[in-house]
């Protein structure tokens, strides 16, 4: 089990949010968008922390990493094992948030940059009926597998992705081509772009807002 930062001001949740960090951080990382998003509702947030490992497109710099990266080109070979090993652990957390009593269609996936890959690779391949998936300046990992792996239960699952027009770490093409992928693949994509470069905005968190208010009601 991932260890996890944990934000609930009440003492029964019924709701949850699974947010991931993305390459090199914590979960710490977007632990003060609770207080901004300001939610109404009984939310517990959760922020794993990701495994340290080997980076190899950092010289094998050992950091906090959700799976390998041998490759700045997002279509080139990919870390389908360490990517599958983070959707497992992922997948625990789920386990957890409904063994505590949250239905599973109150959870949501959320993640940013890498950590946002491993939540679309998650999300829509769970066995259970998610609330929804948010994906920050990320893109769609492993997409060859998922018309045979996505899961019908998740079909209809509210997908939030967002966006710098100036990012040069995953670039905006990289994110397009993976909105077309999971468009074609029958998923209803929420899209959002930003004049920002691979971070986020203060207009991007107010769109969050709208899109859990309107999920969670």
């Amino acid at each position: 089990m991932l260890e996890t930062i944990e934000i609930c001001e009440v003492r029964q949740a019924d709701a949850s949010i699974i947010w991931l960090h993305g390459l090199g951080a914590s979960g710490d990382d977007f632990v003060p968008v609770v207080e901004e998003l300001a939610l109404p509702c009984a939310v517990r947030f959760v922020f794993p922390h990701a495994p340290r490992m080997p980076v190899t497109v950092n010289g094998g710099y050992i950091m906090p990493a959700w799976y390998d990266i041998t490759s700045l080109d997002i279509a080139g070979v990919q870390d389908e094992s360490g990517i599958r090993q983070s959707q497992a652990s992922v997948e625990m957390l789920i386990e957890q948030e409904m063994a505590r009593g949250v239905p599973s269609e109150r959870i949501l996936l959320a993640g940013f940059s890498q950590g946002g890959a491993v939540v679309l690779q998650t999300a829509l391949r769970c066995p259970q009926r998610l609330g929804g998936v948010m994906a920050l300046s990320t893109y769609l990992p492993l997409y060859a597998s998922l018309p045979m792996e996505k899961t019908p239960i998740n079909a209809g699952i509210p997908v939030f992705m967002a966006h710098g027009r100036f990012d040069t770490v995953i670039p905006i093409e990289a994110a397009e081509a993976s909105r077309s992928a999971l468009e074609s693949e029958g998923f209803a994509v929420e899209w959002h772009e930003y004049p920002m470069a691979h971070t986020v905005s203060t207009e991007e968190i107010a769109d969050i807002r709208r899109y859990l208010m309107q999920v969670l009601g």
